[in-house]
């Protein structure tokens, strides 16, 4: 399988340009998911593809499509598997990656062993285990009932402890926490206001001094074009049969957000199921403007992850910022 295309912070959109790329690039026949489709009455089709013909036009981020299911057990167990794929980075790096990244958060954070960290957005606990191994106290939460479930088991016999939470509810103030991290892009699936918010919730619990690291898609890199695609696939994370997935992406340079929406049409049944995605581009003095906003005052950018090992290192920028004191 190929490698996934960078264009789009979120995994899930990752996923999708993994597998039209494969569709398209693929030089002889595939196995049809036609070829194992199971007939189903026209009204059933004819209803799937009317949805498909009366969608919004053109469709406005959050209003149309806002975020993915990941509290959804079987939607959350499929995503788990793309989490712990090695073949791929699409859902959460690889682990040699993920360990170069520790360690340079390390030192950009300032860590020691007696530290206590936030994890926002953890997923199944790759980075928690990591860091955990090297003695910090570990917070994690996440929205994935399935991440959270194997991230406890992984470390079961490390200093960490998980919360099924959305983090737009999560409240850990006064947990006096001395550092925070916010990976892979997360923070723009949010609304701006949403995203503000989690900021300022971040920095109740951190302590006076404490840092944040957040990782956010450089805006010249984000992708600012329409698109549409689409592929034939069966099994990975839109579903355990045969489908036809309909991809578009729209971008609202009055919101400057993107929105995709995701139409996946199961071949045996001819029912679909529809998913959005909204994701907001910011630019380097946005994102600073709004973490000194939320209570942290020194910012630091770090472009491309300052030449890490990563094979995606030159879409992301990188913020360390520091609380101001309470």
């Amino acid at each position: 399988m190929l490698e996934p295309s960078r264009d789009e912070i979120l995994a899930a959109r990752r996923i999708a340009t993994e597998y039209t790329k494969t569709t398209e690039d693929a030089e002889g026949p595939r196995d049809s998911a036609s070829s194992v489709a199971k007939p189903s009455s026209p009204p059933t089709w004819a209803s799937a593809l009317r949805r498909i013909y009366d969608r919004p036009q053109p469709a406005v981020p959050w209003r149309h499509g806002g975020n993915l299911p990941w509290d959804d057990p079987i939607f959350s167990e499929r995503m788990l598997k793309e989490h712990l794929d090695q073949s791929h980075g699409a859902a959460s790096r690889r682990l040699p990656e993920i360990r170069g990244q520790v360690q340079v958060m390390w030192d950009w954070l300032a860590l020691t062993a007696d530290a206590r960290l936030l994890d926002v957005t953890c997923g199944p606990g790759l980075y928690a285990a990591e860091f955990a191994r090297r003695g910090v106290t570990v917070t994690g939460v996440d929205f994935g009932p399935a991440s959270l479930r194997y991230a406890r088991e992984l470390c079961r016999e490390l200093p960490c402890e998980f919360i099924l939470s959305d983090v737009r509810a999560m409240d850990f103030a006064g947990r006096d926490f001395n550092a925070a991290i916010y990976l892979y892009g997360q923070f723009t699936v949010l609304k701006p206001a949403e995203s503000l918010d989690v900021l300022k919730r971040i920095r109740t619990a951190l302590r006076p001094g404490g840092k944040l690291l957040l990782e956010i898609l450089d805006d010249a890199k984000f992708d600012k074009k329409d698109n549409t695609w689409w592929y034939t696939d069966t099994g990975g994370l839109w579903g355990d049969f045969p489908y036809l997935h309909l991809g578009e992406r729209a971008w609202d340079p009055a919101q400057r957000a993107a929105i995709e929406r995701f139409h996946i049409l199961n071949l045996e049944t001819g029912e679909m199921q529809v998913y959005g995605l909204s994701d907001q581009a910011y630019t380097a003095a946005q994102v600073t403007e709004m973490l000194q906003e939320a209570g942290f005052g020194q910012v630091e950018v770090h472009p491309a992850w300052d030449g890490l090992a990563l094979k995606d290192a030159p879409e992301w920028m990188v913020y360390v910022a520091v609380a101001d004191g309470r």
